[in-house]
């Protein structure tokens, strides 16, 4: 028997070769299968289709996939090892990561420099001309430590309990480290050194890059060890770049607000701005901020999965097959579906549309149930569940609640503000008016301003001070006041009020008493930081 075997990966018409019992979540997740709950059979986001040879059914493929899926050769990829040659169906996916073409202001110096931004799910690196501010090079990347879990808070599970924190730290830095030097060996006069790379990211990306313990992220007050500036040498990384750089991780903001906020400030310049704006951050968490060149307060909800599409039961990445926006037409919803291709699953985007949606065609009601309890059909094969609509209730509740609770205690009001910056991919490409129709950014459409990923700009922004100024910006952080939003009295009457979708009429409708003790339930309440 050959100790090898081979894998036909279809549509993508790809041959690989294969030790015999390689695990399949090893060798699919950059061919485009996604592990959402990194690898535990806890979802089945990893659903790949056998179209020949033999996959066994696991216990795990028994509990998520029914007998008909069963029968049609679905399994879940993160369970299933390859014993045999196998032709397996997967859908192709190519996700747009947002990079940066800004033009900014900064004092020239020589050499080049790497600009980071290490997201959950997508990293982007830049190599600069620090002479001419000119982008040279780009790379962009999902994350490898995707596999392990598509979430922050996967990922902490991963490390702590999984005992997995080294394996995500190699990973991290040999794929960053492989970016950058097709950086360096690509561009036009990459002879030149290299004097400075930074790195911004949330406070657990921080953390794994850094081989910083995770183990008090994972549990109450959820405090970081060490949030500052980390240096290190690029051979110390073991990457071999010209000039054997400093290596900078910008420092974090507290708990779970990290240097891609820092950054976002940076760009944005709402620390040096006369009157009050806010930041807000969607991705796999959300940070919010909300200040001036005075004072500014900082917080993190644990909302950002269900705005990417984890933990909603056919949600995904904006990718080929996803459906990123949905409308109302005599009645009904109609989809637009990335790639121009068959529908497979929703976006963050299209799970806004389409509940803002469901509430105009009275589908789903201000509670958030679905009417008649069944599930809505978007386009068929993708349908939205009760679940999936408590989920994006969830999540945007924290936001909203979150952002009530920091303009309070600022001493500010909503309609006070000069500005609202959307930072990150879903800020972006969201339909402002799905946004305020469920009540996640109640703001006039003219102070929101869609402001790119503000974490790559800051990061370049970074390259541009002298190594004596990096001392984790003083000026910047000083302003910051990082707010526990779990010890605030009011919070989580707050957070109840806000899971209401609003009511186009006037008047106030109370709360079901399922809706309240499921949004003061442990399990959501501990999540909120």
């Amino acid at each position: 028997m050959s100790a090898f075997v081979h894998l036909e990966l279809m549509p993508l018409g790809k041959v690989l070769r294969v030790k015999r019992g390689t695990p399949l979540q090893d060798v699919l997740f950059t061919h485009g299968v996604e592990f959402p709950c990194g690898g535990r059979g806890r979802c089945k986001g990893c659903k790949i289709k056998v179209l020949a040879g033999a996959l066994p059914i696991t216990e795990e493929d028994k509990q998520k996939l029914s007998g008909a899926e069963l029968a049609e050769g679905w399994r879940l990829a993160c369970r299933a090892q390859a014993e045999s040659d196998l032709k397996i169906d997967l859908a192709q996916w190519e996700a747009a990561i947002l990079t940066d073409d800004s033009v900014f202001a900064f004092t020239p110096r020589e050499g080049l420099g790497i600009a980071i931004d290490l997201g959950t799910t997508t990293i982007v690196a830049q190599l600069i001309d620090l002479q001419t501010g000119h982008v040279l090079a780009v790379r962009t990347a999902l994350n490898a430590q995707a596999k392990c879990g598509a979430d922050i808070m996967s990922r902490v599970e991963a490390a702590v309990a999984g005992g997995g924190q080294r394996t995500l730290l190699n990973l991290v830095r040999k794929q960053i480290g492989r970016l950058t030097q097709e950086l360096v060996t690509t561009a036009s006069g990459a002879a030149r050194e290299v004097k400075s790379v930074v790195l911004v990211g949330n406070t657990v990306m921080h953390h794994l890059f850094c081989g910083i313990s995770l183990e008090p992220l994972s549990r109450y007050p959820f405090e970081p060890v060490s949030p500052g500036l980390q240096v290190f040498e690029a051979a110390q990384l073991g990457w071999e770049l010209p000039g054997n750089p400093a290596v900078r991780f910008l420092p974090c903001l507290g708990s779970f607000v990290g240097s891609d906020i820092l950054a976002g400030l940076l760009a944005t310049k709402l620390h040096e701005s006369d009157e009050v704006a806010v930041l807000i951050d969607l991705g796999t968490n959300g940070e919010i901020v909300v200040g001036n060149r005075e004072r500014m307060l900082c917080a993190s909800t644990a909302a950002g999965p269900a705005f990417e599409g984890a933990r909603i039961s056919m949600g995904m990445r904006a990718a080929t097959g996803a459906i990123s926006e949905v409308r109302a037409r005599d009645g009904q919803f109609e989809c637009h579906v990335l790639g121009n291709a068959a529908p497979r699953g929703i976006c963050g985007s299209g799970l806004v549309d389409a509940v803002a949606v469901g509430l105009e065609l009275g589908r789903i009601s201000p509670m958030g149930r679905l009417a008649n309890g069944a599930p809505l059909t978007l386009k068929a094969p993708v349908t939205l569940n009760q679940w999936d609509v408590r989920e994006l209730q969830l999540a945007k509740g924290a936001i909203a609640a979150g952002l009530r609770i920091l303009l309070e205690q600022w001493g500010v009001a909503k309609d006070e503000l000069a500005q609202v910056f959307l930072a990150g991919a879903f800020g972006n490409y969201i339909n402002y008016t799905s946004a305020r129709r469920i009540g996640l950014l109640d703001f006039p459409a003219d102070k929101v301003r869609p402001s790119g990923n503000t974490a790559l700009l800051g990061a370049k922004l970074a390259l541009f001070s002298l190594p004596e100024h990096d001392g984790a910006y003083p000026q910047t952080l000083a302003k910051v006041k990082h707010v526990s939003l779990n010890e605030d009295a009011r919070f989580q009457e707050i957070f109840v009020e806000e899971m209401v979708f609003p009511i186009p009429v006037s008047g106030r409708m109370p709360l079901p008493p399922g809706l309240k003790s499921e949004a003061r339930s442990p399990k959501h309440r501990s999540t909120f930081r």
